[in-house]
């Protein structure tokens, strides 16, 4: 495909003048509509050594407002970088809302330097494209406009660039010998982006080959490329709220699915129990193997996320401070999720949750997770019905690159009766101390019951994978349900450790 695309366009140098002004203009004002609408927009330079990223990158954004975009070189990873999945530094830099983030070379590296260079191994590259398409179609359901341009030129074009820049000192150190190990296995390189652009050329997020020969024509094709992305992406915002307007205004709601109405939760058993003589014995032999086992998470590099979830006094903080007893504190860290602030508001809603995804040998523990999007936002109508119905899928594969990096991924529902939650909310009211654990918004919560017992069993059936079980824990004895989220990591460790041994 590549080798038969014209690469001698050339344009005139009055025309691009012209166009650059008209289009120039139009982009200043486009950038602050986007602004406005708070629509993210992600620009995408990948293609050829020496094809002019930097210069077109420059061009590009001498029409932008400069505090309105951020630029990110995206070279080798560091060591902190590649102590965790590939994606995550690209999520943590995903723009917030009405902003423009411009990315010179991005997560492609994966398939295209890093395969050629066979870091990337063969059994590794199906799924990295599949995170790739995975994370590009979440981005853009989340609202974002994403824009990758391929600059293309030939090998004796790449060639003739390397060694003008190395002419000159001040240029010189930028041509490595790997860019020339790429020219001189030109059309194997050319073979690897081409399947690149073939596997993730999609609907939300398609490529632009940009002839590179020419930088006035590639300039004054970028230009336009962008400007007409941006204008399309106002058009769809405006249609997609007038669709939303005109839904609310004929009724519609959203219906109850009944199969999930009598789901895993009305099968526990809860009156499974242990004395305090028997929890004592087991919690003290499990804290003890959970200690030895943390220092051989860090010594192999095994990273471990593990969430919680549950009902309201349902024992999520009891059993998280009993499994970090006798962790090391600099090993793990605990992350509460309350209600998301300002900035995280402006980002998508999986931004929060990459930003503590931990790194090769540490634990992250989520008190409360990303699941609140199929819960508390689904019920009390923080987001759209679209919104959580699409985040199955968008959590599944999330949890899934985490896995595919060597985490152990393990969520916990601590689950009670309604009666035993009363219970504990009386108690909690009674003493002092307990007071500030209990608020008018966990009584409330009470009312809508029903509702929530329908989503989490929705959530459990759609969400619990062979990489990322969800473990329901009998919750109405305290002892029980601690001793059983310990044996339960203790139990998920020790085969992970067993599995990389053996490997």
């Amino acid at each position: 495909m590549l080798e038969k695309i014209d690469l001698s366009r050339t344009v005139e140098k009055e025309v691009y003048k012209q166009v650059q002004r008209d289009e120039g203009a139009r982009l200043g004002q486009l950038q602050r509509k986007l602004k406005d609408a708070g629509i993210p927009v992600i620009i995408l330079f990948e293609g050829m050594g020496a094809a002019g990223k930097g210069t077109q990158i420059n061009r590009l954004i001498q029409s932008l407002d400069p505090r309105g975009f951020d630029v990110y070189a995206s070279n080798r990873e560091t060591e902190e970088e590649a102590m965790r999945p590939f994606l995550w530094r690209f999520w943590t830099l995903t723009p917030e809302n009405g902003r423009i983030a411009i990315f010179d070379r991005s997560w492609y590296r994966k398939v295209l330097i890093d395969r050629f260079d066979r870091d990337t191994k063969k059994k590794e590259i199906q799924g990295a494209f599949e995170d790739i398409r995975s994370f590009e179609k979440q981005l853009s359901d989340g609202g974002a406009v994403i824009i990758k341009l391929f600059l293309c030129i030939s090998k004796e074009e790449q060639k003739k660039r390397f060694k003008k820049l190395e002419e000159s000192k001040e240029t010189g150190w930028r041509v490595t010998e790997g860019d020339w190990e790429r020219n001189r296995q030109y059309d194997r390189y050319l073979k690897i982006n081409e399947e690149m652009l073939e596997k993730t050329d999609m609907e939300y997020a398609p490529w632009t080959i940009i002839e590179a020969t020419d930088r006035n024509y590639a300039a004054m094709k970028i230009l336009k490329t962008v400007t007409d992305r941006m204008e399309g992406a106002l058009r769809e915002k405006a249609a997609r709220k007038a669709f939303r307007e005109q839904k609310m205004s004929m009724g519609a709601v959203a219906t109850a699915d009944s199969c999930y109405q009598n789901g895993v939760l009305s099968g526990v058993d809860l009156t499974k129990s242990l004395t305090r003589e028997e929890y004592k014995e087991q919690i003290d032999v499990l804290q003890k193997k959970l200690e030895l086992l943390h220092s051989e998470l860090y010594r192999l590099r095994i990273p471990v996320v593990l969430g919680f979830e549950g009902w309201d006094a349902g024992g999520k903080g009891g059993a998280i401070k009993r499994l970090t007893s006798h962790l090391d504190p600099r090993g793990y860290q605990v992350c509460p999720t309350a209600a998301p602030n300002d900035i995280e508001k402006k980002h998508h809603y999986l931004w929060r949750f990459w930003n503590k995804v931990p790194k090769a040998g540490h634990i992250a523990i989520f008190d409360r997770t990303w699941y609140g999007r199929v819960m508390v936002e689904r019920i009390e109508g923080f987001c759209s019905e679209e919104d959580w119905k699409r985040a199955y899928q968008e959590i599944n594969e999330m949890e899934a690159h985490m896995a595919n990096s060597g985490a152990v991924v393990l969520k916990f529902w601590l689950h009670i009766d309604k009666d035993e939650q009363e219970r504990r909310f009386k108690e909690r009211m009674e003493t002092p101390e307990k007071q500030w654990k209990i608020t008018d918004e966990d009584w409330r919560n009470r009312e809508k019951w029903d509702q929530y017992e329908q989503a989490v069993n929705e959530m459990l059936v759609r969400t619990s994978t062979t990489y990322a079980p969800w473990i329901v824990v009998e919750g109405n004895c305290k002892y029980y349900a601690r001793v059983k989220v310990l044996q339960t990591v203790v139990d998920a460790l020790e085969a992970k450790i067993r599995q990389v041994k053996e490997a």
